[in-house]
C-alpha cells in the first residue's frame, strides 16, 4: 500500500509538474500576444489605418523654377508663373505662399480654373538684401493638394552714391 501512495504522490507531482509547465508556456503565449496587440495598436495611435492617395497631377506648372540672374539692390523683379489645370473638373487655388516676406505671390483668390484652363501667377522679390538667394512659393489647390515653384538670383549692392565729380572737366571746358 505504501508503494501505491508513493506512486500515485509522484504520479501527482509529475503530472502537476507537466500542467504548470504548459500552463506556464499558454500564459506566456497569451502574454507576448497581448503585448504584441497593445504595440501595434500604440503605434496607430488607435486611429484606423488609411490607404496613401497619389498626389493629384491636374496641376501642371510650365516652369517651376525661375533665375532672376543678377539684379541691383532695391529694385523689385518679377516674373509670371503659367500653370494649366490638366484635370477633368474645375480646380481652385486655395492658397499661395512664400517662404518669406521679401516675395509675394499674386494669383486670382476667387476665380476657378476650369478643365485645361490657364492661370498666372506673379512673383516678386523685393531685393532689398544683397547676396544670393532662392527663395519657395507653395500652392495649395483643391483643399490639400500642393506644387513648388522657385525662384532664384543674385542682389548685388548698388553704389551709395553718384559718381565723384571730376574738377579737370572744367579746364577742357575753357
Amino acid at each position: 500500500m505504501a508503494v501505491k501512495i508513493i506512486f500515485h504522490k509522484k504520479l501527482f507531482v509529475s503530472l502537476s509538474l507537466y500542467f504548470e509547465s504548459r500552463m506556464i508556456k499558454k500564459l506566456f503565449f497569451v502574454l507576448i500576444l497581448c503585448l504584441t496587440g497593445t504595440f501595434i495598436y500604440a503605434q496607430n495611435n488607435g486611429n484606423e489605418i488609411k490607404p496613401v492617395s497619389l498626389p493629384d497631377s491636374s496641376l501642371k506648372i510650365i516652369e517651376e523654377s525661375f533665375d532672376f540672374g543678377k539684379i541691383p539692390q532695391g529694385k523689385p523683379v518679377h516674373h509670371n508663373f503659367e500653370i494649366i489645370n490638366t484635370g477633368k473638373s474645375a480646380m481652385k487655388l486655395v492658397n499661395v505662399q512664400a517662404s518669406c516676406g521679401c516675395t509675394t505671390p499674386e494669383w486670382e483668390k476667387d476665380k476657378d480654373i476650369p478643365a485645361n484652363g490657364k492661370s498666372i501667377i506673379k512673383v516678386g522679390y523685393n531685393a532689398a538684401s544683397e547676396g544670393v538667394f532662392t527663395k519657395n512659393i507653395t500652392i495649395t489647390y483643391n483643399d490639400n493638394q500642393t506644387k513648388l515653384i522657385t525662384i532664384k538670383g543674385e542682389v548685388w549692392k548698388t553704389p551709395s552714391a553718384s559718381a565723384p565729380s571730376n574738377s579737370t572737366v572744367n579746364d577742357l571746358k575753357d
